[in-house]
């Protein structure tokens, strides 16, 4: 009876386990994403109302374009990336056309503080492989 139980215990912990970990994977749509980065950059920037309305319709546009990208297969997106590349260098250019020169100093500390906990995490990545 005891070894019945014990097993039903773990059986209901693994699947509340399995389940937990399901829910926290949700997509977000590229209308969901275009308004998270937007409300990312009003926080950062102090973006005015013109140029979160500016701001959401380049964040929209890139969204919409990325998930076609990811959309593809493994080989086709190895062959657009150089177009995929290009396409991220014209947004960032349209995103600093509506900024400021305060602006434009801030998003780019806010963009090299983000790269660099990018690089510090993708260094203990590669600690932990070797």
């Amino acid at each position: 009876m005891k070894k019945l139980l014990l097993t039903l215990a773990i059986v209901a912990a693994g699947l509340t386990a399995t389940f937990a970990q399901d829910g926290a994977k949700a997509k977000l749509t590229a209308e969901q994403k275009a308004q998270k980065n937007t409300d990312k950059l009003q926080q950062e920037l102090s973006l005015t109302a013109d140029q979160k309305q500016k701001i959401y319709a380049i964040e929209l546009d890139k969204a919409k374009k990325t998930e076609e990208w990811h959309k593809q297969s493994k080989d086709a997106r190895k062959n657009a990336k150089a177009q995929h590349d290009s396409f991220k260098k014209e947004t960032a250019a349209k995103v600093d056309k509506v900024l400021n020169a305060e602006q434009k100093k801030k998003l780019d500390a806010f963009q090299a503080e983000k790269k660099a906990k990018k690089d510090k995490h993708k260094g203990h990545k590669k600690a932990d492989k070797v």
